[in-house]
C-alpha cells in the first residue's frame, strides 16, 4: 500500500467537494433527460451548482500559490483541478443547449447518455476520494471511467448514424447532432481527468 505525502490535506477535502457537485450536477441532467417537463428549472440549478464548483476551483489554486508542501506535484493538483472544474462546465453547457434548443422531446439515446454521464462523474467522485488513502484503489475507477467513456462514444455514433438515417427536418438533425456530441464530450472530461489521477497513482507508487 502507499499513498501521498500527508501534508496539505485541504487539497484532498476541496476536490472531494468538488467531485460532489460533479456528481450532483450530473444527477440533475439525468433527471432533465428523463423528464423534460421543466428544463429551464433544473439548468438553472446546474449552473448554480457550477458557480459553487468555480468557487472551490479558485480556493484551490489560492493554495498552490502560497504552499509550500503539497500532496503531490503541483502541476497535477492544478491540471486535477482545472480538469474536474472543465467537467462541471461542460455539464452545465449541455443543460443550456438543452434549454435553448428548445427541445420537444427527449429521444432515448440521449437519456442512454444521461445514465452513462452520471455513472462516469460517480466513478471520477470515487477515484478522488482515494487520495490521501488507498491510491492503489484508484486505478480501477480509472479503468471504469475509461470504459464509460467508449460506451458513450459508441451511443453517440450510433445516435447521430440513426439521426442521418431518419431526421428530415435539417435544423432537427444539426441541433441533435450538436447536442449528442456535447453529452459525449461529457464523459471525454472524465476521462482527461481519469488519466491525471492515474498519473498521480504512478509518481506516487
Amino acid at each position: 500500500m502507499f499513498g501521498l505525502i500527508p501534508k496539505e490535506e485541504k487539497f484532498f477535502v476541496l476536490f472531494q467537494q468538488i467531485t460532489k457537485y460533479i456528481v450532483e450536477a450530473a444527477g440533475l441532467l439525468k433527471e432533465m433527460l428523463d423528464d423534460f417537463s421543466n428544463p429551464e428549472v433544473i439548468q438553472q440549478k446546474i449552473k448554480e451548482i457550477e458557480h459553487r464548483g468555480d468557487s472551490k476551483t479558485h480556493e484551490i489554486i489560492s493554495k498552490l500559490n502560497v504552499s509550500f508542501i503539497t500532496p503531490f506535484d503541483p502541476e497535477d493538483i492544478y491540471a486535477l483541478a482545472s480538469a474536474l472544474d472543465t467537467i462541471l462546465d461542460v455539464i452545465d453547457s449541455s443543460a443550456q443547449h438543452l434549454v435553448i434548443y428548445h427541445i420537444d422531446k427527449i429521444t432515448p439515446e440521449a437519456k442512454e447518455l444521461g445514465f452513462i454521464i452520471l455513472k462516469s462523474c460517480q466513478a471520477v467522485d470515487k477515484a478522488v476520494s482515494m487520495l490521501g488513502s488507498k491510491l492503489e484503489h484508484i486505478s480501477q475507477y480509472c479503468v471504469d471511467v475509461n470504459s464509460f467513456e467508449n460506451e458513450a462514444d459508441r451511443v453517440r455514433a450510433d445516435a447521430i448514424s440513426r439521426l442521418f438515417d431518419e431526421e428530415k427536418d435539417p435544423i432537427s438533425l444539426i441541433k441533435w447532432k450538436e447536442l449528442y456530441e456535447n453529452l459525449e464530450f461529457i464523459t471525454d472530461k472524465c476521462e482527461d481527468a481519469a488519466n491525471i489521477l492515474e498519473s498521480v497513482v504512478v509518481k506516487n507508487a
